[in-house]
């Protein structure tokens, strides 16, 4: 199964959010453990949302709100796709990320599955079946 696990902070610590060199290396270390492993498919970091904008979807129109995310009260740092065989396995792996107290007690590591093509299955197969069936005739 494919995860996205996403670092997640305060948004008010956000600008705490620059590695130092000591926390660089130990994040070089445990993405090492984590492609030996061959758990990890991807991942980066992100820069801060001063540098981003979020595109807001209403039932009256479009808008765009450019960074810094003010009213955000958590942000999304980084992230990395894996490949486990279970969300237990994720989370031991999770579990096992270095810490870095300069962010306080909020750090949080978020661990969603992907969709598959085999969990639309059963929609799917439904769909196709209603566009297999012929539609009614009317004898006039």
């Amino acid at each position: 199964m494919r995860v996205l696990v996403m670092t997640k902070g305060a948004g008010a610590d956000e600008e705490k959010g620059t590695p130092t060199a000591e926390m660089f290396e130990q994040m070089k270390v445990y993405n090492e453990q984590l492609v030996n492993a061959g758990i990890m498919l991807g991942g980066e970091g992100l820069q801060p949302s001063a540098k981003g904008a979020q595109v807001v979807f209403t039932e009256t129109g479009t808008s765009v709100v450019d960074g810094p995310f003010a009213e955000s009260k958590e942000l999304i740092a980084g992230y990395w796709i894996w490949e486990v065989r279970s969300l237990e396995e994720a989370v031991e792996w999770a579990k096992r990320c270095p810490y870095d107290p300069r962010y306080g007690a909020d750090q949080v590591l978020e661990i969603r599955p992907f969709y598959e093509m085999a969990d639309f299955d059963a929609t799917l197969a439904a769909a196709s079946a209603d566009e297999e069936s012929p539609a009614p005739r009317e004898d006039g």
